[in-house]
């Protein structure tokens, strides 16, 4: 075929592509007055998964899964948003990873609204300002965040989805590295880029942020300044990237949760998050974990915090494989109530990623 050959077949296939993607909008859009009538949920976790792995397994190529599961994501964020006005809450501000982590799972369509504390997250959804909230959870490197989990002892708030995004930080800078005096730095990213900040920044001034966001806004401000921000901080302040990847760990990742207040049912691949408290007394803990052993519960992780109503007292979150609804969890989280004080199911959601 020639040039203009395969350009008027694209064109045609253009115009075929357009008409199925509005018919398949329609239908989504039908399916979404349904669940708005019958109070149920207009994200659905189980359905997403369940979509995206089909459209996987029916791509033949050459497009890559990956990149189809970007079209198909912005798609359905389309679809979403004219179902109904969604707003999504998540740390902010503006072009931090929490963002870039909410835009992955929900694609560009629907309205973001950043919030100042992860305590305001999840007050603009339970007080109904917002539909969904993305929070961190944890890092590969640095571990868990902390003030999360505390949040759920006394938020109603269900765990309804997960995110996990690769992090990639990088040097951002009007001037080359060597030039630098001053380098702004969000604590935690400062954490994660430890040993590549000793080794190329020795001597450089160190001043800690309360983002990557302000981190980059700082620098760009300055003639001797870098900052260590991702790459959406660099496209949205246009401070250019003088080194990539410089996290000490090519591993680095985030996990992110989505909260929501109600959870999708089982898909036959799930994760179970719940915290408890236990006794005062010698064994308690080995006691109360007995049960996922005996029937054969995967536990993934297992976190303290201290209650802050009492002295030396603590809540254990725990990471666990399966559902709550299915009857072995069940079976499992009843005898884990015979040997706890108190005991919260804080969600079951996708363990797709």
């Amino acid at each position: 075929m020639s040039l203009a050959e395969h350009r008027d077949a694209i064109d045609k296939l253009d115009k075929q592509i357009i008409k199925l993607l509005n018919e398949r909008t329609k239908h989504a859009c039908a399916i979404g007055e349904y669940k708005l009538q019958h109070g149920q949920e207009i994200y659905a976790p189980h359905r997403e998964q369940s979509v995206l792995k089909r459209i996987c397994d029916t791509n033949e190529g050459p497009i890559r899964d990956s990149a189809m599961r970007a079209i198909y994501r912005e798609i359905m964020s389309s679809s979403l948003s004219l179902e109904k006005t969604m707003t999504i809450a998540y740390l902010g501000p503006a072009a931090t990873f929490t963002h870039q982590a909410a835009i992955q799972r929900f694609g560009s369509s629907l309205s973001y609204v950043p919030q100042k504390t992860i305590a305001d997250v999840f007050a603009e959804v339970e007080k109904h300002r917002a539909d969904y909230g993305v929070v961190p959870i944890e890092n590969s490197t640095e571990g868990v965040v902390n003030h999360t989990l505390d949040m759920f002892i006394d938020s109603e708030m269900q765990i309804v989805a997960q995110i996990l995004l690769p992090i990639s930080h990088c040097l951002l800078s009007k001037i080359p590295r060597k030039k630098i005096k001053k380098l702004y730095v969000h604590p935690q990213t400062r954490a994660q880029c430890r040993s590549w900040i000793q080794m190329f920044l020795p001597d450089v001034e160190i001043v800690e942020t309360s983002s990557n966001a302000r981190s980059t806004e700082m620098a760009k401000r300055s003639r001797t300044a870098a900052a260590i921000a991702g790459q959406l901080c660099s496209e949205k302040y246009n401070l250019p990237i003088v080194e990539h990847n410089i996290q000490d760990n090519a591993a680095n990742a985030t996990r992110f949760l989505v909260l929501g207040r109600q959870c999708s049912p089982p898909t036959g691949k799930d994760r179970t998050s719940i915290m408890f408290s236990i006794a005062d007394k010698s064994g308690a803990l080995h006691d109360s974990l007995a049960p996922f052993r005996r029937l054969k519960i995967n536990l993934t992780k297992i976190e303290s915090r201290p209650t802050k109503r009492r002295a030396w007292r603590y809540f254990f979150f725990v990471d666990l494989d399966g559902h709550a609804k299915e009857k072995k969890i069940e079976k499992a989280l009843g005898q884990l109530e015979q040997h706890c004080s108190f005991v919260k199911v804080l969600g079951s959601y996708p363990n797709s990623e």
